[in-house]
């Protein structure tokens, strides 16, 4: 009898110690109970080559030897999502992910996201400009930055055309052609209402390589992206001209797609906090 109680004791002890192990090991390592929520932000961080972008400041050089100075640079990001290794992805509720960058608006910079949940993500994925959907809603549906008074305010919203600006970009350059040295990028079309035109939506993915976002209930993390206004005018494919073209809007879509085509390259990964 004596000797069933010492075993029995023995089993005690052991299950205890388990429990204990284990609740310490849940400690350092916590899973997370369904449906718990954080958020992130994501910060857009306008620079020009290796230097941060000042409007009216120093100028610049594009890569066929042209000086520019920006004056203003908008755009709109929109349909976000945050990706997971495992291949799934949160996808930001459409209402809640159309937002306005805006040089001269820090605050703009700051992408917020809440109701994020909790997780590690390895990615993200955004569009550049206004998707068909949103451009062709009712008036009285499209609030926020997309309040088509509010856009034509901020100078974002063709009245005539009634279409979101996706991109503006302004300055001025010694060798523009204009009268007053000026240069104008407004890059918009989302691919038509009953007329088909170009489409100058662009998709970005960006991995975050070694980095990574994890989301806690407590912990909030900051997805810090350059934005590269040098790369608008210098892509892979084409490099702008000022001299060529000081003014690209609508009425040129080959060119506003050359653009389009530059600036979904334009963004990149710098670090996360």
């Amino acid at each position: 009898m004596k000797k069933i109680n010492l075993i029995l004791r023995g089993i005690a002890v052991a299950i205890s110690l388990f429990a204990f192990i284990s609740c310490d090991d849940n400690t350092d390592n916590p899973v997370p109970e369904p449906g718990q929520k954080g958020s992130l932000t994501i910060e857009f961080d306008n620079v020009v080559g290796d230097k941060n972008l000042v409007l009216n400041g120093p100028s610049n050089l594009n890569a066929v030897g042209e000086d520019f100075v920006i004056t203003k640079f908008n755009y709109f990001i929109s349909n976000i999502k945050l990706l997971r290794k495992d291949g799934t992805s949160h996808v930001v509720p459409q209402d809640s992910s159309y937002f306005l960058v805006m040089e001269d608006k820090k605050e703009s910079q700051l992408v917020k996201l809440p109701n994020v949940p909790v997780g590690e993500y390895s990615g993200v994925e955004f569009m550049v400009g206004v998707d068909s959907l949103r451009n062709t809603l009712p008036v009285e549906k499209r609030t926020g930055v997309l309040d088509p008074g509010g856009s034509m305010e901020d100078g974002m919203y063709w009245a005539w055309n009634s279409g979101y600006i996706f991109m503006k970009l302004e300055g001025t350059s010694s060798k523009a052609t204009s009268s007053n040295g000026k240069f104008y990028y407004h890059i918009g079309l989302f691919g038509g209402y009953d007329v088909k035109t170009v489409n100058n939506t662009r998709v970005v993915k960006l991995d975050f390589g070694t980095l990574k976002a994890n989301v806690t209930t407590e912990k909030s993390p900051e997805v810090h992206l350059f934005a590269d206004v040098q790369k608008v005018f210098n892509g892979p494919g084409t490099n702008v001209s000022i001299a060529a073209f000081n003014s690209i809007m609508s009425q040129q879509p080959v060119k506003s797609q050359e653009i389009a085509n530059n600036y979904a390259r334009m963004f990149s990964v710098d670090h996360i906090h």
